[in-house]
């Protein structure tokens, strides 16, 4: 964690939180970001929950807080997470990730969802997400976008993925690695190469930088300028040059009212040229709506 050294308060006048599970964001880069919301319920936490415990002890330790830390990952056991939720039920506990706002291709999502099942209050305590800052700050349309955290690895499964994101007429925002990026952005330039990309990348820190322009030209860019850091990856809506895009869910659902999922996905397969893996595991996913 970097960023401004900004003195923090000792201590934040507040009430004891109330028993319950609190999911609290986390600087992404500066401290100074840490909301004094977050700081009294971080004080007040009976345990918290966290991605790693060394990266949220280093954060406490700034803050001058001392607490219980109990390690939560996407490893976690059933008995672990049981243990958290019966803890809550009776004092305040946090969910931390290692940066920004739980669950947002972090660990958690179990956690809270069996906590809320148990009847337990899970309280939101926002601030930072490299997500919405990215997209805050990329100049690409806002009023409709989806996050789609991380693209694949493997580059079949990679050009798969945006692929069956073709029609969404919205800005994609997605999570990316300095590693990976040059081959993501050229994967994007190869399936469209019109629209306007936005690499974000050590949002709120020192070497903060937000990059525009074609994936191409972009993926030239990183490939004589390395990248570092934690990256967001954004990729404005369909142009209308692009061809028009189709509406993959709606040939679906016109397939499965004659055939089953495995029959579905082949006829789309043929018609699209879409990958018939994907299509047959969006096909369950509809026949189970």
């Amino acid at each position: 964690m970097t960023g401004a050294q900004t003195h923090i308060p000792a201590r934040i006048p507040a009430e004891i939180p109330e028993p319950g599970l609190y999911i609290v964001a986390t600087p992404i880069g500066n401290l100074a970001d840490i909301t004094l919301r977050a700081i009294a319920v971080l004080q007040g936490a009976a345990l918290i929950a966290c991605e790693d415990t060394r990266v949220t002890g280093k954060l406490l330790k700034h803050l001058g807080i001392k607490a219980r830390l109990q390690r939560l990952d996407d490893h976690a056991s059933p008995q672990v997470r049981a243990r958290i939720i019966a803890e809550a039920c009776d004092a305040p506990v946090v969910l931390v990730s290692d940066a920004g706002t739980p669950l947002i291709s972090d660990p958690g999502y179990r956690l809270v969802r069996e906590a809320r099942d148990a009847g337990v209050n899970v309280v939101a305590v926002p601030g930072a997400c490299a997500a919405i800052a990215g997209l805050a700050i990329s100049g690409l349309p806002s009023d409709r976008f989806l996050f789609a955290g991380f693209l694949p690895v493997k580059d079949k499964a990679r050009e798969e993925a945006l692929a069956g994101l073709a029609g969404v007429a919205a800005t994609l925002v997605f999570y990316e690695t300095a590693p990976r990026l040059e081959k993501s952005l050229r994967a994007i330039a190869t399936l469209w190469p019109g629209r306007e990309v936005a690499v974000a990348r050590e949002i709120t820190k020192m070497h903060e930088e937000c990059r525009s322009g074609t994936a191409a030209a972009l993926a030239d860019h990183y490939a004589t300028h390395p990248p570092k850091g934690e990256i967001v990856l954004l990729i404005g809506p369909p142009t209308e040059e692009e061809a028009p895009v189709l509406d993959i869910d709606a040939m679906l659902r016109a397939a499965l009212a004659d055939a089953g999922p495995g029959k579905a996905a082949g006829q789309v397969a043929k018609a699209s040229g879409i990958d018939r893996a994907v299509l047959y595991a969006r096909a369950l996913e509809l026949k189970g709506e």
